[in-house]
């Protein structure tokens, strides 16, 4: 049974791809990497590719060696996030996405397009020339289970690629959270808390949008948020408006919060004099 699934992807995007072979491609799949295979996981696992980060830990040939481009590199592993019904990857140079098809064991991946920032850092560049042209085509996935699970795809010109899942923030806390946007203060306050002493917490308040990106009047009063924002590396002397994922706790322990924040993108970041 096909299952399309389409993403939604922001206007300022551009083609990516190019003509040029990918390293280590071939024309057919070697028996070795046919071998690496498990066997092919059944057509639902659709919404199981949604509840996870699948970060790249393994890329080999149709010959069986390791390609280094899409390993190597100080940062974090290249990901793939199958959300809003389409395939994004992260951790190359620009943000990247493609809409793509399940069919059973088979994932159809067409045209990825990206933004089209430049990019210091070379290995970061080739490692995302190197999986846009990879993507694009029809290739055998299998899903199996462990902690962590595991995500192989064997590509179409043979090479075969291996992910780890890592639980998104819905799966963590049970259900998709509240979008807010928070304007984030550029000094932390003191703020009192139980069990951490002389505590100083970020100062937050609540912002609004219209339909047309325009920032609402009346913003909320500052108050202290007691507890970081996952995701969010707060810097002294700047100002940031951040979009999150609010999620709700269940059975907090105790002196806990019973909401959870995930950054989801910085909107804005300013460096305020003093």
């Amino acid at each position: 049974m096909r299952r399309p699934l389409m993403l939604l992807l922001p206007l300022a995007l551009a083609a990516c791809g190019g003509s040029t072979p990918p390293e280590g491609a071939a024309t057919a799949p070697s028996q070795a990497a046919a071998d690496a295979i498990p066997d092919a996981a059944p057509a639902d696992h659709a919404k199981t590719l949604e509840a996870y980060h699948w970060r790249l830990v393994d890329a080999t040939s149709s010959g069986g060696a390791r390609i280094d481009t899409l390993l190597d590199g100080d940062g974090e592993a290249l990901q793939l996030d199958f959300a809003d019904g389409g395939l994004r990857v992260s951790n190359a140079c620009n943000h990247m996405g493609a809409n793509v098809a399940l069919d059973d064991d088979r994932l159809t991946v067409d045209q990825v397009i990206s933004t089209m920032m430049a990019c210091a850092d070379a290995q970061l560049t080739a490692r995302e020339r190197e999986i846009g042209q990879r993507l694009p085509g029809a290739h055998r996935l299998a899903l199996t289970g462990g902690e962590p699970p595991r995500l192989t795809l064997q590509l179409e010109n043979g090479d075969v690629l291996v992910f780890e899942g890592v639980p998104t923030p819905a799966t963590r806390y049970g259900g998709e959270g509240e979008t807010v946007f928070l304007e984030i203060a550029p000094e932390r306050v003191a703020c009192s808390h139980p069990l951490i002493p002389e505590q100083r917490c970020l100062q937050t308040r609540e912002v609004q949008y219209d339909d047309e990106g325009v920032r609402s009047p009346g913003d909320a009063e500052w108050t202290p948020l007691y507890q970081d924002i996952e995701g969010f590396t707060f810097e002294d002397g700047v100002r940031n408006v951040v979009r999150v994922q609010r999620f709700d706790v269940v059975n907090p322990p105790a002196d806990a919060p019973s909401q959870a924040y995930v950054l989801d993108m910085v909107v804005e970041s300013e460096s305020v004099g003093r």
